[in-house]
């Protein structure tokens, strides 16, 4: 099965390359030019990151490489931004993992929360029964990590295919550190996402796989749907990384829009009422889908520890809304 990754996959800002039509690439999977991940004497003078309202330049000096490898399922390298850069990744590691440059996961050294689609996912524990939660497309551990930090008492796990990815995790962005913490709430599986399961159901699912820098082919399938709808116990949901016209995929006849698209069509076809969330300002930028029906705004907004994070209960809209 192909390489399953969760993205930033990543939300609301992005490192963009040098390619045609830049502002596209706007809040998914961000991508960095490869040209920037050069040594100091070769690169440009600038390595462009594209933030939904700063400036869209950081000086080369400022993102630091910190590993540079190829990994069976992935070409991996982690960034490190200077916290003196003006810009809203400034402070942050990221990790890349395919050749256009896409941003899989994201940390900071001095805040918890992202201004990118993983804080989505962590206004999602307080809408479902209680019991654990599994994502699928693990990555370097920002989903599981931000959600933990809010929501202590939470049971996670994580699904990711690469072994690699999971040590990149553990050595550049506190994934070690947060299994010390957490260990009888984080559970971390190497293997295919697909087959994840545990005892009971999983409450809720966060899905994020990316392959190549799209949505993974099975997510565009109503029987993958089916597959992850008999994990859920009673009442569960599943939240799902859609992409969309920002994430630049390997192949080009991989439409990002056209991608999202089929995801929420195979989706529809398994979960009758999907709501769907467009991270950024406009429908260029990516795009979550909830399965279920309308929880209660209010209630939602009362149960989401960060106040930072209320904003997103209200842009939830219904689907086939999207297309209009």
């Amino acid at each position: 099965m192909a390489e399953k990754k969760a993205m930033i996959s990543i939300i609301s800002n992005q490192i963009i390359s040098s390619g045609p039509n830049p502002s596209k690439r706007n809040f998914f999977l961000l991508p960095f030019s490869p040209q920037n991940l050069q040594s100091p004497k070769q690169r440009t003078k600038s390595a462009r990151i594209l933030g939904h309202s700063q400036k869209s330049t950081v000086a080369g000096d400022d993102v630091k490489t910190l590993a540079n490898f190829k990994s069976k399922y992935n070409e991996i390298k982690v960034l490190e931004v200077s916290r003196r850069a003006d810009h809203p990744f400034a402070g942050s590691r990221l990790l890349l993992l395919d050749s256009p440059g896409n941003i899989h996961s994201i940390s900071f050294l001095l805040k918890h929360l992202t201004d990118t689609y993983l804080d989505v996912f962590a206004t999602f524990p307080p809408i479902l029964p209680s019991g654990p939660i599994g994502i699928l497309g693990f990555g370097a551990g920002s989903a599981g990590r931000l959600i933990l930090q809010l929501y202590p008492q939470s049971v996670i796990h994580g699904w990711e295919l690469d072994p690699s990815v999971i040590s990149v995790g553990r050595e550049y962005f506190g994934l070690s550190e947060c299994e010390k913490e957490n260990a009888d709430g984080l559970w971390v599986n190497i293997g295919d996402a697909m087959n994840a399961e545990v005892d009971g159901g999983f409450a809720g699912v966060l899905v994020d796989l990316f392959s190549k820098g799209s949505v993974v082919d099975e997510l565009q399938d109503a029987r993958s749907w089916e597959n992850i709808r008999k994990k859920l116990k009673r009442g569960g949901r599943v939240m799902v990384n859609c992409g969309g016209s920002c994430v630049e995929a390997e192949d080009i006849t991989r439409n990002g829009d056209v991608v999202m698209e089929e995801t929420l069509e195979a989706m529809s076809k398994v979960f009758p009422e999907i709501l769907v969330l467009n991270v950024g300002h406009n429908k260029e930028d990516s795009w979550i889908a909830l399965s279920g029906s309308s929880p209660d705004r209010e209630t939602w907004k009362k149960t989401i520890p960060a106040p930072e994070l209320r904003r997103y209960v209200d842009k939830w809209v219904s689907f086939p809304t999207i297309g209009t």
